[in-house]
């Protein structure tokens, strides 16, 4: 079986670290895999790109243009919304047709369009399509907040001045839809949940598996090694708090901010063993606001690197205030830190209520504060760590997610299969 595994970017965005590691599983696993990107960072062989065109340029500012003028030239909102108006026809391709079967994963920001994907489609080759977030449940949003007009049409977005676009581009998703099947599936059972209440997936299939990580690298290393590469302090314990862009507010580290305040304020003899290390860009801007001494990381895109930041801490704390299945905690348990998370998405579905950490109310700092003080607890240490690496060998392991793909991929193959047999 040979899968083309479509996503915009090759190595930036939670969602291509997802499909690299997805695409790395089903090699190890019997599965012939590649990837077509439209943004190629290394120098792998199985992974392709599309062909070098000034058109791909072209594409996405042209779709930045019209969500522009539909925000009547205002910024805000401009990168939360896509209306896939263009992009590349890949069914040409050498990578395409020599496929069984085609896995869309984010496809976003100009790399296909909608009337591509309904190429894609009309092509009869078997189609799986990953969600990273709902945008291929709903018009144009990827994160929903409170709005639930997916479940019978996007109108009115609250994202856009009037909303028309929000209509326009919905009807156009029913009309790639029409006729067709694909297999959506969601890294979470919660954004399952969320995806099979659109009314633009009702008669599609719906299923939920997480993404795959390799224990081989993220895995428990030596702390006293880890922190003196990292060049954190060898004594007292670490907050670790990790996000592409800190300043994300998605990612909540306002409320990180409260919590580490009342920290401090309540619990004087945990704040004073410990500090917070920030992983991630514009992590200097957060610093300052944080009631105890912190160690801003920067970015870090070198695995490696990466593996031996997590194992400098002691605990993970990512308070975001909507999510999937993010990768930050998965790597986090896999080198077996306990993890502190608001009740939101997909998040309790990977902490452990008490078993692999502390799952708190959503938007409750107080909460969150003793989340922090329970994980921190060292005589709570080795339980959770030991339930984090359990969790991730029985649920995320290369070879468990592997299986339940090629078992998504065999079923799409009789669908698609059965289908041509009925056409006339």
């Amino acid at each position: 079986m040979r899968v083309l595994i479509v996503n915009t970017s090759e190595r930036t965005g939670g969602a291509a670290v997802a499909a690299n590691r997805l695409m790395e599983a089903l090699n190890n696993n019997g599965v012939k895999a590649k990837m077509l990107v439209r943004d190629k960072e290394t120098n792998e062989l199985t992974v392709a790109a599309l062909p070098p065109s000034w058109r791909q340029t072209w594409n996405f500012l042209w779709e930045r243009f019209v969500i522009w003028l539909h925000l009547h030239l205002r910024r805000e909102h401009l990168f939360e919304i896509d209306i896939a108006n263009s992009g590349t026809d890949i069914t040409q391709l050498p990578e395409f047709r020599e496929a069984d079967v085609i896995h869309l994963h984010w496809v976003n920001q100009g790399m296909l369009s909608l009337r591509g994907i309904r190429r894609i489609l009309e092509s009869g080759k078997p189609v799986v399509w990953t969600m990273h977030d709902i945008w291929p449940a709903t018009a144009i949003c990827h994160y929903v907040r409170d709005c639930n007009r997916f479940h019978t049409q996007c109108d009115a977005c609250p994202l856009l001045p009037g909303g028309s676009l929000a209509t326009t581009v919905w009807r156009k998703k029913q009309q790639m839809l029409s006729g067709q099947h694909v297999t959506y599936v969601a890294c979470s059972q919660w954004l399952a949940d969320e995806a099979r209440q659109s009314a633009l997936l009702h008669d599609q299939t719906v299923v939920s598996i997480p993404n795959a990580i390799d224990t081989r690298l993220f895995c428990p290393q030596d702390q006293r090694k880890a922190r003196a590469a990292c060049g954190l302090p060898a004594e007292g314990r670490i907050i670790l708090f990790v996000s592409q862009r800190v300043t994300d507010p998605r990612k909540g580290v306002r409320y990180l901010v409260e919590a580490i305040r009342l920290l401090a304020e309540r619990h004087p003899d945990v704040a004073s063993q410990t500090a917070i290390a920030i992983l991630g860009g514009h992590a200097e801007e957060v610093a300052s606001q944080l009631a105890l001494p912190v160690y801003p990381l920067g970015y870090v895109s070198a695995p490696q690197r990466i593996v031996q930041v997590y194992n400098a801490a002691d605990i993970f704390v990512l308070p975001s205030l909507e999510d999937n299945l993010p990768n930050t905690v998965m790597e986090a348990m896999a080198c077996g830190v306990p993890c502190v998370g608001f009740r939101v998405g997909g998040i309790p579905e990977m902490i452990g209520h008490r078993v692999t950490g502390y799952v708190a109310e959503p938007r409750d700092a107080a909460d969150l504060t003793a989340g922090i003080v329970y994980a921190l607890d060292e005589q709570q240490a080795p339980a959770l760590r030991k339930a984090c690496l359990q969790k991730v060998a029985h649920s995320y392991s290369q070879q468990s997610v592997a299986k339940r793909y090629r078992e998504v991929y065999e079923e799409a193959a009789r669908v698609s299969q059965h289908r041509r047999q009925e056409e006339p």
